[in-house]
């Protein structure tokens, strides 16, 4: 018993030592490259060139590709008007070693600074220009909207602010590019910042209703006040009855 005792413990000490050192280990722009051969190549190419099942991967760099595999959207599921977003299927350091070999072989926007995503810009400017530029999509609570032919546009009340800074320079999907002519690194930050703010508000007013505004307010009063007003009408006339 002392024995087995003493092997058991000899060897959850040895596999929590190599878990650990499993975990620090970081992968290389080569172990990059294997996994985007065995699990991306098949649409986007060996050479990143593209196929009829998938765009080229030409001038994408790491921000897109970190983006594109960090929310899941990547691998597709399924074809449709656009890919949903769902749980990744590779670990971080995965990621980021195929997002290395995208940019060694097809250079692209690339990490911002840590200034840019530290949430702390201007908030009051960030929401102005969130309206002006973005809340036509997205919805002015940032909850996300309806658009053409089965397209939408995702609410943001969970993502980053490297993902927010993602979208916005290397437009996915249905959004477009906000270079710097449109929106410099600091008017990026700003809206960074205010959406940042918006995620840790606390809400206010009773329910939001998804914050979608006089769509599921209009419902809610459709529903239950002429709803009440039905079951009123129908009460009074079995009392008369």
């Amino acid at each position: 018993m002392i024995t087995g005792a003493v092997y058991a413990g000899a060897t959850a000490a040895f596999a929590a030592t190599d878990t650990q050192s499993a975990a620090t280990s970081q992968l290389t722009v080569e172990d990059g490259k294997k996994l985007f051969t065995a699990n991306c190549a098949t649409c986007h190419g060996l050479d990143l060139q593209g196929t009829a099942n998938g765009p080229s991967l030409y001038g994408v760099g790491e921000l897109a590709t970190e983006f594109q595999l960090s929310t899941g959207r990547m691998p597709l599921q399924m074809q449709g008007p656009q890919a949903p977003q769902k749980a990744p299927q590779f670990t971080e350091d995965q990621i980021l070693a195929m997002a290395a070999f995208v940019q060694s072989e097809a250079p692209g926007p690339t990490f911002p600074s840590d200034h840019i995503l530290d949430g702390k810009g201007d908030v009051s400017n960030g929401a102005e220009l969130f309206r002006v530029n973005c809340a036509m999509c997205h919805n002015v609570a940032a909850a996300g909207g309806a658009l053409t032919e089965g397209k939408y546009a995702p609410g943001l009340g969970e993502t980053s602010a490297l993902h927010m800074y993602a979208a916005m320079v290397t437009g996915p999907q249905n959004m477009p590019v906000f270079g710097d002519m449109n929106l410099s690194d600091e008017d990026k930050r700003d809206i960074i910042s205010a959406l940042l703010f918006q995620q840790q508000s606390v809400q206010i007013g009773g329910f939001s209703l998804g914050s979608l505004g006089p769509v599921s307010e209009g419902l809610f009063v459709w529903i239950f006040g002429i709803g009440a007003l039905v079951a009123v009408t129908v009460w009074i006339t079995a009392k008369s009855n």
